[in-house]
Formats: C-alpha cells, sequence, structure tokens
C-alpha cells in the first residue's frame, strides 16, 4: 500500500508541476493540438498543380501543336507561352517564370509520319523534387497516349479495323495503396503525427527537469517540489501523469484530425490505439532517461527542437529504412517513434491489424524495458549523489 500511495503522490505531484508551468502547457496542449492542424492546411492542396511550362517548338506543325495542346489538358502542366529559342527559354526559366521548359525538335511532324522514334528535350527545376515527380507522371501519361494513338493510326493505314483499340497491346496501371490521391499531406500526416506526440512529450518532461535544476541552484541543492519517494514509484507516477494527458490527445490526432481533412484512415481504434499505448509509455520513460542530463529548462527546448529532424529522418519517411547503414539503423531502432511511425503508417494507410505489426509492437514493449530500467537506475543514483552533496554541505556549514 505504501507503494502505491507513493505512486499516487508521486503522480499528484507532477501533474501540480504540468499544470502550473505555462512552458509545459504549451508543450503538452497546445502544440500536439495546432501542430497537425497547421502542418495540414500547409500542405493543402495536396498535390501540384499547373507548374508553368514554356516551349520551344522547332517543328511549328499541325502535330507539335497538337502535342502542346495534349501536354497542357493534364492536371500538372500549365504551358504559359512559346520561347523562340532556348537562350529566350532560359531566360524565362531563371527569371522564375516557368519551371520547365519542353523543346519540341525541328524533325518532329517528319518522324511521326515515317513512324521513325522522335526525341523531345526536357528541362526540369530540381530543386522541388514534387515538381518533378508531377512533370515525370504528366509527361509519361502524355506519351503512353500519343503511343497508343500512332500505333491505332499504324493500324488503320495496313487496312486493319482500330475501332476495338482503346489502348496499347499490353497496358499498364497505377494502383496507390494507402495515398490514394498521391498527396503530400496523406503521405507525411499519419507519420508525422506519431512524432509530433513523441517530441511535445520529450519537450514537456524535459523543461520540467530544467526547471527543477534551476530550483535546487536556487535553494542551495533541494527541491521544494520534489517529491522524495522511491525511484521505481517515482518513474511510474510520473509516467501515469504523461499517459493520462496524452491518451486522449492521441486520439484526437489520430482520429479526429483525418476525419477533419480527409486523410487516409482505414485502420481500427482496436489495432492503432494499444499501438500508441506502448509508443507513449516507452517515450516516457525515455523522457525520465534524458532528464538527467538537463541542467537548464532553455536547454530542452533547444535539444529536442534540434533532434527533431533527425528523428525524422532517422524514422523512414524521407529515406527508407533498409537503405540505412548498420550505425544508423541501430541508432533509429533506439527511438519509440521510430517504431510508432512504421507500425502505425501499415495500419493507418494500409489496413493492416496489430498481429501484422507484431514486430514493432513488441520492440516498442523492449524499448519500454530498456528505457524505464534506465530511468529508475539514472533516477537513483542521481538522488543518492544529491543527499550526499547536500550532507557534504550541511556538514561544511555546521562546522
Amino acid at each position: 500500500m505504501k507503494w502505491l500511495k507513493d505512486i499516487f503522490k508521486a503522480w499528484r505531484r507532477e501533474t501540480y508541476l504540468v499544470f502550473t508551468d505555462i512552458g509545459v502547457l504549451i508543450f503538452f496542449f497546445t502544440l500536439p493540438l495546432i501542430y497537425p492542424i497547421v502542418y495540414t492546411l500547409i500542405y493543402n492542396p495536396e498535390i501540384i498543380t499547373d507548374i508553368t511550362t514554356v516551349v520551344v517548338d522547332n517543328s511549328r506543325t499541325a502535330e507539335s501543336r497538337e502535342l502542346v495542346r495534349q501536354l497542357d489538358a493534364t492536371q500538372s502542366i500549365k504551358i504559359v507561352g512559346y520561347a523562340a529559342n532556348m537562350t529566350e527559354a532560359r531566360t524565362a526559366f531563371n527569371e522564375k517564370k516557368c519551371y520547365g521548359v519542353v523543346e519540341i525538335p525541328a524533325d518532329y511532324a517528319r518522324k511521326i509520319g515515317r513512324g521513325e522514334q522522335v526525341v523531345l528535350d526536357f528541362y526540369s527545376d530540381m530543386s522541388l523534387l514534387l515538381r518533378y515527380r508531377q512533370y515525370l507522371f504528366a509527361l509519361t501519361n502524355v506519351q503512353m497516349e500519343k503511343i497508343t494513338e500512332l500505333t491505332a493510326q499504324k493500324l488503320s493505314t495496313g487496312g486493319l479495323v482500330t475501332s476495338g483499340i482503346s489502348g496499347l497491346p499490353v497496358d499498364t496501371q497505377s494502383n496507390f495503396l494507402g495515398d490514394p490521391t498521391q498527396g503530400f499531406a496523406s503521405f507525411i500526416m499519419p507519420g508525422l503525427v506519431v512524432l509530433i506526440l513523441q517530441q511535445s512529450m520529450m519537450l514537456g518532461i524535459t523543461m520540467i527537469a530544467g526547471t527543477a535544476s534551476d530550483r535546487r541552484r536556487r535553494n542551495r541543492g533541494r527541491d521544494p517540489y520534489e517529491y522524495q519517494g522511491g525511484s521505481v514509484a517515482v518513474v511510474l507516477g510520473k509516467a501515469l501523469c504523461y499517459m493520462m494527458i496524452y491518451l486522449p490527445l492521441s486520439y484526437y490526432i489520430l482520429t479526429v484530425i483525418p476525419h477533419m481533412f480527409s486523410l487516409p484512415h482505414i485502420g481500427h481504434f482496436r489495432d492503432y490505439m494499444p499501438l500508441i499505448f506502448v509508443v507513449l509509455l516507452s517515450t516516457a520513460f525515455m523522457g525520465q532517461t534524458f532528464q538527467i542530463f538537463v541542467r537548464e529548462r532553455e536547454s530542452s527546448l533547444l535539444v529536442i527542437v534540434f533532434t527533431s529532424v533527425i528523428f525524422l529522418f532517422l524514422s523512414g519517411l524521407t529515406w527508407p529504412r533498409y537503405a540505412f547503414n548498420k550505425f544508423w539503423l541501430m541508432v533509429s531502432d533506439l527511438i519509440p517513434a521510430t517504431w510508432g511511425v512504421e507500425a502505425f503508417v501499415r495500419i493507418n494507410s494500409n489496413g493492416a491489424d496489430l498481429s501484422d505489426v507484431g514486430h514493432y509492437y513488441w520492440g516498442l514493449w523492449a524499448l519500454t524495458g530498456l528505457y524505464f530500467i534506465t530511468a529508475v537506475l539514472l533516477r537513483h543514483f542521481t538522488v543518492k549523489a544529491r543527499r550526499k552533496a547536500l550532507a557534504q554541505t550541511s556538514a561544511a556549514t555546521a562546522e
């Protein structure tokens, strides 16, 4: 009973510290509530359309003008004008009046008429890969349609019936699982929200520790708000406080936000909430492990915000984890959000259930155990060192 009372008192004290610190409240509540909305609004509309493009038509024939009309009819490309030559097109490109240049060769119509292969030159601004991606899709689709049209014409010239020809002999179709619109928000937000949950909790926990360090400096090594209980009870009590706050926030971020913005959300609540529970629990213990090293309130903001970019890269959202070298793969395995992001995306976007992501689920429980042990040990030895330092200071003062 004493152990349970220690957990309750540690939870009560940590809850008091959270709700009396405006900085911690911002990280624990404002950041998870506002960030997903702001990020999703920034990424809407989800796909890039009407990319300004200039054409250098050296052919100046009906066939080349038809090709330009087909390009302009796509969702991604907007033909804003013709350039007399590549020098003029390059000037428009450098002045950011366009992000792509299509050069049609002088022999375009002649080669088309002879049934020969034609090569068109395309120049793209590579400063944003999303633009190039849309260009690639649009140009490929126009190319396939043109091939179908020319194939039908060739068969018709040979005296074959072409009324039933609707495509190539071997057709290709693209079905984008998990992100049918190919939107950027639908791609990145399901994984990003898990990282937001981890980082906001880490920011709040380390800021509480930095504030406690400030109080100890003002009170000759003593923190009047620190609960002097057993290390295991205190670690569990603090974790209980964080879980009480973040479980409702998780439901809001993972369920309400996707419905608000029509993001992919085909996973079931019973599958992803147990997973997120373990992500939050391991993050709570990881935060208590890291807070031992925080000596100032402001340092938590600098360190955690800096690592947010690193954790984003290590999560596999921007670069696949199987392409990491062994060192970075090992580092990424020590971050709860890495396992949470990969598993949640599979559940939320691809319809997996908890058994399908069992590897990630049990890996998170292993991280939870690891960080629980480190948090308890570090707290035990840190508190012991502080008490020893206080005893020595008191003895010196008495002498």
